[in-house]
């Protein structure tokens, strides 16, 4: 089948050239090649402005980002094989870094599969779909992930709101198989029970896996605060570590239902309560009573979802912060982390800086942590460099 052609205007290859995936719709040499005659998911030949060969992408004319490169080689074009390829390279990077299967197999761009991600548990696979050119490919997709891996099953979690700006619907559906209530999954060398099909994004977050490895070993007769804890990732594994006391704070009953199940499944639910409530108001709270942790982590959502929400976002990280270090025993521990890719390392560091300078409070950064090799960085991608994490000793003021 012949393709349509996208062509660009001139000069507008070199981000394509140096790396990158992304081609915007002002970009396109709309005169050349009408974008709005192409349908959303389309598969399309890149042509520079001389008409040389760039790559095959697919496209999306209502959406900012109108094109998302797949291949840079004529003789290999968007389908099945292709596909496969690029599973068994994602594959083999997963293989290098985990002993056991249970991480983020597919990361998008980082991947060389813009649009798409794929976590496995084991047997069972989760995978979501973001963009318009992605879901033309869904039969594709399930055909090369059983040829790759031959899972149990494989459950689709398109039901993230970034749908929207593609146009696409939300849904969660069964693609092969038949997908258990619960998944399971082993990280440091406990044992974890989500929801397949309710629980947030896709289930767990294994990007947080190799900084939550670099806290345990620190948390030993400890009493940890777990804040915006999901199911208990960070607060169940420090129990299992020997911290002394764990409290899981988050606003979801049913989160925190599966925090009690999670600790019960490793033995140490004498160990950990939970506290349901926002987290500003769950630490209010706290702090009127009077407690103190030697250990606090904080593992909010993105405050800052898009640039225009900058000023807001970075007050909720300050007050959040701010919170937190008022809970903090003296010569205390507070781990903080931000998946805003907005908000970078620095800034994220200055501000957690300034909330301690309002509480009266001197910091030490100890150690930093970013995603893990799961979730592999494009260095021509910013955007695929979204977390931070850093280990901060709490003072009093110098």
């Amino acid at each position: 089948m012949e393709l349509n052609v996208l062509r660009l205007k001139p000069n507008q290859d070199r981000r394509l050239r140096a790396g990158h995936l992304w081609v915007y719709s002002n970009e396109v040499d709309t005169a050349a090649t009408p974008l709005k005659g192409l349908a959303p998911g389309e598969q399309v030949v890149v042509q520079n402005a001389r008409g040389r060969f760039l790559g095959y992408a697919y496209v999306n004319p209502n959406s900012l980002i109108c094109a998302r490169l797949m291949s840079r080689q004529p003789d290999h074009p968007i389908d099945t094989p292709l596909l496969v390829h690029r599973l068994k390279v994602a594959l083999a990077l997963r293989a290098r870094y985990f002993a056991q299967p249970y991480y983020r197999l597919v990361f998008g761009e980082a991947d060389g599969l813009p649009g798409l991600v794929v976590d496995r548990y084991g047997d069972h696979l989760v995978a979501q779909i973001g963009t318009a050119g992605m879901e033309a490919l869904r039969d594709e997709i399930v055909a090369a992930l059983e040829k790759v891996l031959q899972p149990v099953s494989i459950l689709w979690r398109n039901d993230s709101g970034v749908r929207e700006l593609e146009g696409l619907d939300r849904y969660v559906e069964v693609a092969a198989g038949e997908v258990p209530d619960q998944l399971e999954l082993v990280e440091g060398g406990c044992r974890f029970r989500v929801p397949a099909s309710t629980g947030q994004k896709t289930g767990w977050f294994f990007d947080q896996a190799f900084n939550r490895d670099l806290l345990m070993p620190r948390v030993k007769g400890l009493r940890v605060l777990d804040v915006c804890s999901y199911v208990g990732a960070w607060g169940v594994r420090a129990a299992a570590a020997g911290a002394r006391e764990v409290l899981c704070v988050d606003a979801s009953a049913s989160a925190l239902e599966q925090v009690e199940a999670n600790a019960a499944l490793n033995d140490v639910g004498d160990r950990v309560r939970t506290l349901r409530g926002d987290a500003f108001d769950s630490l209010r709270e706290l702090k009127a009573r009077g407690e103190r942790f030697d250990v606090i982590v904080l593992d909010p959502p993105a405050f800052i979802k898009r640039r225009k929400d900058m000023k807001q976002g970075v007050m909720a990280y300050r007050r959040l912060n701010e919170a937190a270090l008022a809970l903090t025993a003296r010569e205390g521990l507070l781990v903080t982390a931000s998946c805003s890719f907005h908000m970078d390392r620095d800034q994220l560091l200055r501000t957690v800086q300034q909330a301690a300078r309002h509480g009266d409070r001197h910091l030490q950064l100890l150690q930093s942590g970013q995603q893990g090799p799961d979730h592999p960085v494009h260095p021509a991608i910013p955007e695929t460099a979204y977390l931070k994490a850093f280990y901060l000793r709490v003072l009093p003021t110098l």
